[in-house]
């Protein structure tokens, strides 16, 4: 496995939607397997992916520096250097990462990287699905996607 330095990686700019956020994939980069590791930084103003949680992996945040705004299992808590939090793999691990300072938030996500996965997004009633690769992955994904709950049939329907 090779040593990597955060200074000799560039930043991705995931900008998706409702959100934007630079990100280094550290774990990738150095050849993790089962755990994944990302540096971000989060702009003044912005959240992370929308409220959600994870039935397969657990996952963790170490902020490096700034303040922000956690939203955990429904409760809003205050970020700020030197925190740190683990959500489990279930409904009470349900988290979203907001920066509501005026500079900004830089942190550490950690993760294990097991597939397949199931994502469950409770504001928007939705689950996602990742088969060949977790949700950190990026390569062998053989199905993504995502559902509405509201969308359930039986299973014997369409057979």
């Amino acid at each position: 496995m090779p040593l990597v330095n955060e200074d000799d990686l560039d930043w991705t700019d995931v900008d998706d939607g409702g959100m934007h956020v630079r990100r280094k994939q550290l774990g990738e980069a150095a050849g993790g397997d089962q755990l994944g590791c990302s540096l971000y930084e989060l702009p003044a103003g912005e959240a992370s992916w929308p409220y959600h949680y994870h039935t397969a992996n657990e996952e963790a945040v170490y902020v490096l520096s700034g303040t922000g705004m956690l939203r955990l299992a429904g409760e809003s808590q205050p970020l700020r250097a030197g925190d740190y939090v683990t959500f489990p793999p279930d409904e009470s691990g349900s988290h979203r990462v907001v920066n509501d300072s005026e500079g900004t938030l830089r942190y550490l996500a950690v993760s294990t990287m097991h597939e397949p996965e199931v994502t469950v997004y409770p504001d928007s009633e939705k689950v996602g699905v990742f088969v060949g690769a977790a949700p950190g992955g990026r390569s062998g994904r053989t199905h993504n996607g995502y559902y509405r709950m509201a969308d359930d049939v039986d299973y014997w329907d369409g057979e």
